[in-house]
């Protein structure tokens, strides 16, 4: 006796049906954060060390260098890009988590298009990366950064921005990677070349040849230096000190405004964004 087949019907795909789908795993991500409250605290140990141990430590070794700025106030804009940068890394990793127990083969299998998995993820990395960096924002007054609500919007729009980048990179890395284990060692290889690199610790100028262009090359540098220039903006510093200390990137002698940075900043998201997709694309 031959039973009958039942028809299986798949939806087809509409811009209801992709938006819903971005929705959907943005929101596991979100989830999967505030229902971790360990893991919010250790995302924001490593910056509070640097800002404040790290910080006061080498205070009164750096006070003639920095015009008697505290050092804590000059790591600021760095430490606000440290907590963004830390933070999507490890939303990103949550690619390869997925790969190790099945979920990420059950998603491939969804009626939606690979480039709605990819686009809610960063999203979802990104919300949880800014919120970090909200965090950070909120600890200025300590370090003699002013709460002035031009200078918190423009930081908090630029963290916003970097969240999105790094996290795309982050997926773009960590769909081909198949092991937990794998993706740690290569996110140690880069993010701490990338953090050092990008000027979070030093002024970028009269660099040697080779840190000058590893800086430029950086794509934190142009997160870092933006923000250092709209927190100094708003000390109360000496033209030649402020000079000194956030002289601004150059490309060939030609100062980069801070609108050039930002939008070199967006065209990279978007490029890692379609690399991630592609990436995704051919996940298995």
């Amino acid at each position: 006796m031959t039973l009958p087949v039942t028809a299986v019907r798949v939806p087809g795909r509409s811009a209801m049906s992709e938006l819903r789908a971005v929705k959907v795993v943005w929101q596991r991500e979100i989830i999967r954060f505030f229902t971790g409250p360990l893991r919010i605290l250790t995302s924001l140990v490593q910056p509070f060390l640097f800002l404040f141990v790290l910080g006061t430590g080498l205070s009164q070794l750096t006070s003639g260098g920095t015009g008697g700025l505290g050092l804590r106030t000059f790591l600021y804009p760095g430490i606000l890009a440290m907590a963004v940068l830390f933070s999507a890394m490890s939303s990103a990793a949550s690619i390869v988590w997925d790969r190790e127990f099945g979920f990420l083969r059950e998603m491939l299998v969804a009626p939606v298009s690979r480039g709605a998995i990819v686009l809610g993820k960063c999203l979802g990395g990104a919300t949880v990366a800014a919120f970090q960096g909200l965090v950070v924002i909120c600890i200025a007054g300590p370090v003699g950064v002013p709460y002035a609500p031009g200078l918190m919007l423009g930081v908090f729009g630029i963290q916003v921005l970097l969240a999105f980048t790094i996290t795309a990179f982050g997926v773009a890395m960590s769909v081909r990677v198949r092991q937990m284990q794998s993706f740690m060692a290569l996110n140690q290889l880069l993010i701490m070349p990338l953090y050092f690199m990008s000027g979070a610790m030093f002024p970028a100028s009269n660099l040697p040849a080779w840190l000058t262009a590893l800086n430029r090359i950086d794509p934190l540098s142009y997160a870092v230096d933006p923000i250092r220039r709209l927190v100094f903006a708003h000390l109360n510093l000496t033209p030649a000190v402020r000079a000194r200390l956030a002289p601004g990137l150059t490309w060939g002698g030609w100062h980069v405004p801070i609108p050039v940075e930002v939008a070199v900043l967006a065209v990279l998201g978007l490029a890692l964004l379609a690399t991630a997709i592609a990436q995704f694309g051919r996940a298995d």
